[in-house]
């Protein structure tokens, strides 16, 4: 679990290294919330949002990552203080709901 303070750098940091085709998911401490981070490609990431609301970011470029992050946070985790973060490995993104989570 990390502090919503210091999550926006990690997660950028861990979304870097992610290898191609691979899931990381971030949830409220509840787990009611969540946003699920997909590499694309090598320079573009498929972004799910599954809580207050639904959407999906196709392709979004290193570039706009951070301000679409600090726009998810504000929106789906506005009174956490913790977040949780798994790393999901090879997935795909609309199967995701039931796969096993490896906390990091």
């Amino acid at each position: 679990m990390l502090d919503k303070s210091s999550a926006l750098s990690t997660i950028l940091e861990r979304l870097d290294k992610l290898p191609l085709g691979h899931c990381l998911e971030i949830r409220t401490y509840k787990r009611n919330r969540r946003v699920l981070f997909h590499r694309a490609e090598e320079n573009a990431w498929n972004v799910l949002q599954d809580g207050f609301a639904k959407d999906l970011f196709e392709n979004v470029a290193p570039e706009k990552m951070r301000k679409l992050l600090q726009n998810l946070l504000r929106k789906e985790f506005p009174r956490s203080t913790k977040i949780r973060l798994y790393a999901l490995g090879p997935c795909d993104p609309k199967e995701t709901s039931t796969q096993e989570r490896k906390v990091l």
